[in-house]
């Protein structure tokens, strides 16, 4: 079928399939710059919005680290709002499964949205507005580290979505998938994602050493000696770091254990289980090297694959189907 004409299709599509696994790429560098800007403080190394010092190319960006920073996540940020709308454009005009159009749509709103969030986290900075405290943009910050996962969740969808494995269903199951590990998938999911959420509460409050230890709190003991606010949500993103371990660990090895599964799914079940603790060594090596803000930010990138590689996994499980013999 010429790839010009605008008839929707369900079939497989190569170039739709290699847009979205660009746009997936691309998000890569956006969670680094967006994670980096976080780890140096450098939010607010422009104090406008959406220009920086009122241009796309502000005075001596390149050579200062702080500006570097942000005008990397503001530039990528755009770059992403305008894939996304291609993407969308391409699968409307030729997709045809609702779904697909449907979450092609939700991206482009959620990647706007992204954007909103990202200027109220500046316009509503101590900075601009004077003010003793800054809960608000703080705030606004969290819900935009939170949104940027909520993209890249629909990035992956839309990529495995548009893929030939599932297209065709060729995606190795020879039965569907109990729903019981499809649930335990669903909570694995909710529960990185949760501690993302707790994560980015931690960064934002400056609170990646309230408690300067690890992997003891203090002393002898794996309590805190004091509590105030820094100190309980760090302890809480400590308390999150063995939750999603055990909930990883008993959902990894019932894919395993089932023959059906551990089959079609192996190679994500790797990539999960080195990706877990991978992330628990960069959680304490960020302590033990002071909040270093190259290993801060590679943790929070980590953190972000693995969401990433568990959502993969428990999307692929729903499309358990067993393609019919052909005759």
């Amino acid at each position: 079928m010429n790839a010009l004409t605008f008839k929707r299709t369900a079939e497989y599509q190569p170039w739709l399939f290699a847009f979205c696994v660009f746009a997936l790429c691309w998000i890569t560098p956006l969670l680094f710059a967006g994670g980096f800007t976080t780890s140096i403080r450098a939010g607010m190394a422009f104090l406008d919005w959406p220009l920086s010092n009122g241009s796309l190319n502000p005075q001596d960006w390149t050579i200062q680290s702080d500006m570097l920073a942000e005008h990397s996540h503001r530039l990528l940020g755009m770059i992403i709002g305008f894939l996304s709308l291609g993407l969308l454009l391409l699968i409307w005009l030729r997709e045809e499964r609702a779904w697909m159009r449907q979450l092609a749509r939700v991206l482009v709103l959620v990647v706007v949205l992204q954007g909103v969030l990202g200027g109220a986290r500046v316009r509503f900075d101590t900075l601009n507005t004077m003010a003793e405290h800054n809960l608000v943009a703080q705030s606004f910050a969290v819900i935009h580290a939170c949104g940027a996962m909520i993209v890249l969740g629909i990035l992956i969808a839309l990529t495995l979505g548009s893929s030939r494995a599932w297209i065709e269903r060729q995606s190795g199951f020879v039965r569907p998938v109990p729903a019981s590990l499809k649930r335990w998938g669903i909570a694995s999911t909710i529960a990185i994602f949760l501690q993302i959420l707790i994560g980015a509460i931690m960064r934002q409050a400056e609170a990646g050493l309230a408690i300067a230890q690890f992997p003891m709190a203090r002393p002898g003991s794996l309590l805190p000696g004091y509590w105030n606010f820094d100190v309980s949500i760090h302890f809480a993103h400590r308390v999150g770091a063995v939750i999603v371990t055990l909930f990883l660990l008993i959902y990894l090895s019932k894919l395993w254990a089932n023959p059906n599964t551990r089959k079609a799914l192996i190679f994500g079940i790797l990539t999960v289980i080195g990706l877990l603790f991978v992330q628990v060594y960069l959680g304490a090596l960020t302590i033990w090297t002071v909040r270093n803000p190259y290993v801060a930010t590679i943790h929070h990138l980590v953190g972000a694959f693995l969401l990433a590689s568990t959502w993969g996994l428990t999307f692929l499980a729903h499309r358990s189907v067993v393609p019919k013999p052909t005759l």
